[in-house]
């Protein structure tokens, strides 16, 4: 049996919607939208003041953010480059403008995912990273 043309241009429609669903956005990650995430998971000092989120994320294509974790005296900054391929150079110049103590601990306290490069002021917690990673926003 052959399948009926309208069924099956009606089910072409379905799937569309259907492989739409879950799909995660390629948008860039900015800073307003992150803010508001982190201070509803109960980030202190949050802030998107180019001011006070210090030089390198301040100057940012999409913005930064300074926030103080939760529970702790470990801060964040996180700084949303254009897109992704400006992740490695803003992880550069986090690098070359760190202080000699945090030089040697820049693989425990970076990260990146996408356009937004987060450092931390010690070492995160497993749940810090998975909450500021989580909050990540366009």
């Amino acid at each position: 049996m052959r399948p009926r043309p309208l069924i099956v241009l009606g089910l072409v429609p379905l799937a569309l919607v259907a492989a739409g669903c879950g799909a995660r956005s390629s948008a860039p990650y900015t800073a307003t939208g992150t803010a508001k995430c982190l201070t509803s998971k109960g980030f202190t000092g949050v802030t998107t003041n180019p001011a006070k989120v210090g030089f390198i994320a301040g100057f940012a294509d999409n913005g930064g953010v300074f926030a103080v974790a939760p529970g702790s005296k470990n801060t964040v900054t996180i700084a949303f480059a254009g897109d992704t391929a400006g992740a490695g150079p803003t992880e550069q110049a986090f690098r070359a403008h760190a202080s000699a103590f945090y030089k040697k601990h820049m693989s425990d306290i970076m990260q990146s995912k996408r356009n937004a490069v987060l450092v931390w002021t010690t070492s995160p917690t497993q749940d810090q990273i998975d909450t500021a990673v989580g909050c990540l926003a366009s």
